[in-house]
């Protein structure tokens, strides 16, 4: 059996996950379409390749982390993409947050081709992926999960098996995107409220992560906001669309989400304002365009 490993998408959270899969002796040929993940791949003892297809070529094991179904769509099936390249009887395991209906599709769509999938979005954010603290939902057959479990032990603390049925993982994360994202927007809230009521917004944050109303969104881009540095580790577009798959999931199960929608229209709004591409934390400068505040200069003042 093939025992080499493929990774596609070597972002702010797929670059830690193949470093960790290098430290633990595992050989990773990786490729992102910005050439210096590939390089910094490299520097730790991975493989680049120049393209989906090198990344495959003859790997038992593919882990696609790319942002969207779109670009998982375009390496696997699109011109010189990877499956054409895979061992005989090889697993695909797709990290990334997507629609359920997609997932299953795709599960179906790579058994035809005689191919395992593993339906496994991830959980932590770029500390836990450069830490092996991630934690996964996973869902697929045995044999997939047997396949590709060795090598997910290397950047994750807890792999939670959620069925047998390619869909499950993602519906999980589905639902914990809308806590999620709900979170990062009431931070942005309740921080740019403080602010505008004349309280310096650094004593806000350290009052809630010490007290009831703490969330570990809060905490953490909590202090994005305080600081005033948007240095995307997740960008306020992959909100835009985690959310709108969330909206898209309540809407076919008919089952209302007033909440998750709030908070979508905000990323949305953030979004408008050009601040898509930065951290997601910039939410809150919704609140200080409206409000005529700013977090970071407050708690600066202060």
């Amino acid at each position: 059996m093939a025992t080499g490993i493929g990774f596609i998408g070597l972002g702010a959270m797929g670059a830690g996950m193949a470093a960790n899969l290098v430290k633990a002796g595992r050989p990773v040929t990786g490729y992102d379409v910005m050439l210096a993940a590939c390089e910094r791949l490299a520097a730790v003892g991975g493989v680049a390749a120049t393209s989906v297809a090198e990344a495959a070529a003859g790997a038992g094991l593919l882990i696609v982390m790319v942002a969207t179904d779109a670009q998982s769509d375009a390496a696997l099936f699109g011109d010189g993409g990877a499956l054409a390249r895979l061992a005989p009887g090889a697993t695909v395991v797709l990290h990334s947050t997507v629609p359920p209906a997609y997932a299953e599709g795709l599960g179906k769509r790579l058994a035809e081709k005689g191919l395992r999938f593993l339906d496994a979005p991830v959980t932590g954010g770029k500390a836990a992926a450069e830490g092996g603290t991630l934690t996964i939902m996973a869902a697929g057959s045995d044999a997939a999960f047997a396949a590709a479990e060795p090598a997910l032990q290397a950047y994750a603390k807890r792999i939670v098996r959620v069925g047998t049925e390619p869909g499950q993982g993602s519906t999980m994360k589905m639902a914990h995107q809308l806590l999620a994202g709900v979170h990062i927007a009431t931070a942005a809230e309740a921080l740019a409220l403080a602010t505008r009521a004349g309280i310096d917004p650094a004593l806000f944050y350290d009052v809630v992560t010490s007290g009831a109303a703490h969330s570990w969104m809060f905490q953490n881009r909590g202090a994005h906001m305080v600081s005033g540095d948007f240095t995307p580790n997740s960008a306020v577009e992959i909100f835009v669309k985690d959310l709108g798959i969330v909206l898209d999931g309540g809407r076919a199960l008919r089952f209302p989400l007033p909440m998750a929608a709030a908070a979508h229209q905000l990323f949305l709004a953030a979004a408008a304002a050009g601040h898509g591409r930065i951290d997601d934390s910039a939410v809150v400068k919704v609140y200080e365009m409206l409000a005529g505040i700013s977090v970071a200069e407050a708690a600066r003042k202060k």
